[in-house]
């Protein structure tokens, strides 16, 4: 793996944050990802050195207070989120690409749930279905990343 800077951490976190900004309309905010998360994710998984759980939090904290949602409410589920991230951390060198996926996708449904859980207990209503449709889209984003910054199991060739 080639070596991550702190400023591509930063800087992809901040263009995360602007996409999850933009104005979604429609059936767009129904399969809008969790742009922060999946960003989150990769780099907790790609450079946990450089990237903890303390950032996610922070994260969550930017993100609740951007969208004006329940504060604590994101930062307690990318929080959540990336502690189970970082408690397999060590193993993942072990995992193929599909295992890989399988996990993200374990990790995307923690945070779905614990966010819903907290939204129920704040007397919003059941969203339905349609609810975990980020879920799916933020997979395509992570496989995405995978892409672009590379595999974080794949060997480093010279």
């Amino acid at each position: 793996m080639h070596r991550t800077s702190l400023f591509s951490i930063y800087f992809t976190l901040f263009i995360a944050l602007l996409c999850q900004l933009l104005p979604w309309g429609g059936q767009g905010i129904v399969f809008r990802p969790d742009f922060m998360l999946v960003v989150i994710l990769y780099w907790l998984l790609r450079a946990p050195n450089l990237c903890s759980v303390s950032t996610a939090w922070v994260a969550g904290l930017l993100v609740d207070l951007a969208t004006g949602s329940l504060l604590g409410q994101h930062a307690f589920s990318f929080t959540l989120t990336a502690f189970a991230a970082l408690s397999y951390q060590r193993r993942l060198v072990l995992f193929n690409t599909w295992q890989l996926t399988a996990y993200v996708f374990t990790l995307l449904i923690i945070e779905r749930m614990v966010l819903l859980l907290l939204k129920l207990f704040a007397g919003n209503e059941n969203p339905g279905w349609h609810y975990l449709w980020p879920i799916v889209t933020g997979l395509l984003l992570w496989q995405l990343m995978v892409l672009i910054f590379g595999g974080l199991t794949r060997p480093q060739t010279k």
